[in-house]
């Protein structure tokens, strides 16, 4: 009689569980253990038939947990991204089983993650990964100690600034978590404005004003501005930036609207779009993500964060 999937995986589990030199008790798997515990799990059969894709979201779901450690599995379509955050006091690795992913760490080099190529980490470990290929990706994940807390960074200039909404639990993590960031005020639906903006930063890879000159200078990312005319004038405004004011500027980037720009050629072109400060600019990369362009993001601390750094302006008083 064959193995119904849920069996399949407590076995699949198992064999990987005792292949990675299984110890009694409740000893804590070392990183390369970890490595080793998902690249064997991958190779396994009996999982992808649990996998599902999300548009709003990245899909993901624990498949296994021990005495000291879990196997998580994650699907990613384009442009989906954890943020930057850590896996607290457990150590963690993991690889990709399909497609490519990129990690990010602070002050380094993206790193081009390839299936069969494991990353293994120790506790604390901060890091941002992403899909930024035009195609999905699943990934599997193991953390010992079995994961539950993580701990959520933004990039706030030269520093990662912790967000401090750490401590969510495990067993909660998958479907939960993103369920939980988006919770209504009220019974009746109702979100206040701070839970708005947490779920809509939720979706988005914000870059700093470091990363958002690169992409506009390298790589041919379209900045937009969205503040009104009175605040361009007292504050200036970034040079070559297209001024699109908010309440239009769906009708300007969607590629199916008869008042679109000329540069809203497909779903595929780089928004970045910033504001005064990198509140409203949120809100309205989401708007665009929402419309379809799924690389859409905004510029973290906006116009005030670039001219605080140093980068090109124009000054209030040659501003248009």
């Amino acid at each position: 009689m064959q193995l119904g999937t849920e069996e399949r995986l407590v076995r699949d589990a198992r064999s990987t569980f005792t292949s990675a030199k299984s110890q009694p008790g409740e000893v804590s798997r070392t990183p390369e253990e970890l490595a080793n515990i998902v690249s064997l799990f991958a190779m396994s059969n009996g999982w992808m038939d649990r996998v599902r894709l999300r548009v709003e979201h990245r899909w993901y779901e624990r498949l296994y947990q021990g005495p000291n450690h879990d196997i998580w599995v994650i699907s990613w379509l384009p442009g989906q991204s954890t943020g930057f955050h850590d896996h607290g006091a457990s150590s963690g690795a993991f690889v990709v089983a399909t497609g490519a992913l990129e990690e990010h760490r602070h002050g380094e080099r993206t790193l081009a993650i390839h299936p069969g190529k494991p990353r293994a980490f120790g506790p604390n470990y901060a890091h941002d990964v992403r899909n930024a290929s035009f195609a999905p990706a699943i990934s599997i994940h193991a953390y010992s100690p079995p994961l539950s807390e993580m701990n959520e960074y933004e990039l706030d200039g030269s520093r990662l600034v912790s967000r401090e909404r750490a401590s969510e639990r495990a067993e909660t993590l998958a479907q939960e978590w993103n369920a939980q960031r988006r919770k209504p005020a009220n019974q009746a639906g109702i979100l206040s404005i701070e839970q708005m903006l947490s779920a809509a930063r939720a979706r988005l890879h914000r870059l700093s004003p470091d990363e958002t000159y690169d992409a506009v200078t390298k790589t041919g990312a379209i900045l937009v501005d969205i503040r009104p005319e009175g605040q361009r004038a007292i504050e200036g405004c970034i040079p070559d930036a297209l001024i699109v004011e908010r309440n239009v500027l769906e009708w300007r980037f969607d590629p199916t609207s008869s008042a679109r720009l000329p540069v809203a050629t497909d779903h595929d072109i780089q928004v970045i779009v910033f504001c005064s400060e990198g509140y409203t600019s949120s809100l309205a990369a989401v708007a665009l993500q929402n419309l379809g362009l799924w690389r859409a993001t905004d510029l973290i601390g906006g116009f005030h964060a670039w001219r605080a750094a140093g980068l090109p302006i124009v000054p209030p008083s040659k501003a248009s």
